[in-house]
């Protein structure tokens, strides 16, 4: 019990100092990696190629003089930074990162804890994050900041939806709500869950995107329409909460996926090196994420919810639907028929999105050039 107590102990204090330190790198690599996609130079003063940057930011902002203005509501003015980043933090605690290994003649799990109810614990605890965002922009005492927590408390909530559908679908695949039985799951099936979900993974990339605040879908934050949305009264070490704590959700969501469906720790090719190759899926994820930065520019508010209602929530029910039928008809070949399923109903939903967006563009009135324009 105590050798338990202690192995634990020291998982937790690693995964978060590990988990942390990720954070100025990925700010650094996001810089450069954006500034050389978009043909600029990025952070290239402090230290070599720019690295000590996040560092400079990071004294930056502890020493910065934090403003508190009048109005605010202090308790919740105060919580909320806190509120958008512990629950990222706690939802790694569940996260598998390797097989068990033994020491000291026990076997340890690389797993701060192993709980039976794995999936239910992360989708609990994403559904917190909201109340960070939401009473920022309500305490602030700020209309652009309550305009900006209302934004970002109805984007979060709507694509709630589509990834709790998506990752039952990963249940019924598995048949179980613990994170290691899914990633045994994909290694006694032989496949990765991206093969027989492939448009639940789609469905997922693009929600969890939304449910980071993430561009294309930073609505919650929009400088040009409301300055910085819910941290705009924010200045300091709490201004650099909520910046931290998108970077450390985007591990944890990076993390998430590698298990439900790249396969865990497993090795795609190669020596069976698990630590190694969860880290080299978690960084090709992030990699994802950044490239979409870089490539997207910001959509509408409208255009937002409507692709959140009217197209992820039909396709992720349809996704669990088929999953449904094939599992219990496909037998033992269902994961097969799956792959096969899933990939022909993603094709079959993007052709509907392609004929909607054409349908929509001929129906709008377009602008018509001005007389003389051509000579």
């Amino acid at each position: 019990m105590l050798f338990d107590l202690i192995a634990s102990f020291i998982k937790a204090v690693l995964v978060f100092a590990v988990v942390m330190s990720f954070v100025p790198f990925l700010i650094w690599l996001e810089r450069k990696l954006v500034a050389w996609m978009q043909q600029r130079i990025g952070p290239n003063r402090t230290g070599p190629f720019g690295l000590l940057q996040p560092i400079a930011d990071a004294v930056k902002l502890i020493i910065k003089e934090n403003i508190f203005p009048s109005g605010v509501e202090k308790i919740t003015y105060f919580l909320a930074p806190m509120m958008s980043m512990i629950p990222a933090l706690a939802a790694f605690a569940v996260i598998p990162f390797g097989s068990p290994v033994r020491i000291m003649g026990r076997t340890v799990n690389l797993q701060v804890a192993d709980v039976n109810i794995g999936i239910l614990y992360i989708l609990a605890l994403s559904s917190l994050a909201v109340y960070g965002a939401v009473l920022a922009g309500w305490s602030s005492n700020n209309k652009y900041s309550l305009l900006g927590g209302l934004r970002t408390s109805a984007q979060m909530i709507s694509y709630e939806l589509p990834i709790g559908l998506s990752v039952v679908s990963i249940v019924l695949l598995t048949g179980s709500l613990s994170l290691n039985e899914v990633v045994r799951s994909q290694a006694s099936h032989g496949i990765w869950n991206i093969f027989p979900q492939f448009l639940g993974f789609i469905i997922l990339l693009i929600s969890y995107n939304a449910e980071l605040n993430r561009a294309p879908f930073d609505l919650g934050e929009a400088e040009s329409e409301i300055v910085a949305g819910y941290h705009t009264e924010y200045s300091g070490f709490r201004f650099a909460m909520f910046y931290m704590g998108e970077y450390v959700n985007m591990v944890t969501v990076a993390a998430l996926v590698t298990v439900l469906f790249l396969g865990g720790w497993q090795a795609p090719f190669g020596p069976e090196i698990p630590l190694l190759w969860f880290l080299i899926k978690i960084f090709a994820f992030i990699l994802l994420y950044m490239w979409v930065r870089a490539t997207f520019p910001r959509v509408r508010y409208d255009q937002l919810m409507a692709l959140g209602w009217k197209i992820l929530v039909p396709a992720s029910l349809a996704n669990l639907a088929m999953t449904a039928v094939i599992i219990v008809l496909g037998g033992p070949n269902a994961v097969r028929i799956l792959s096969v399923g899933s990939i022909v109903l993603a094709v079959l939903v993007g052709l509907v999105l392609k004929a909607a967006v054409a349908l929509r563009t001929k129906s709008a009135p377009g602008l018509a050039p001005p007389a003389g324009a051509g000579s």
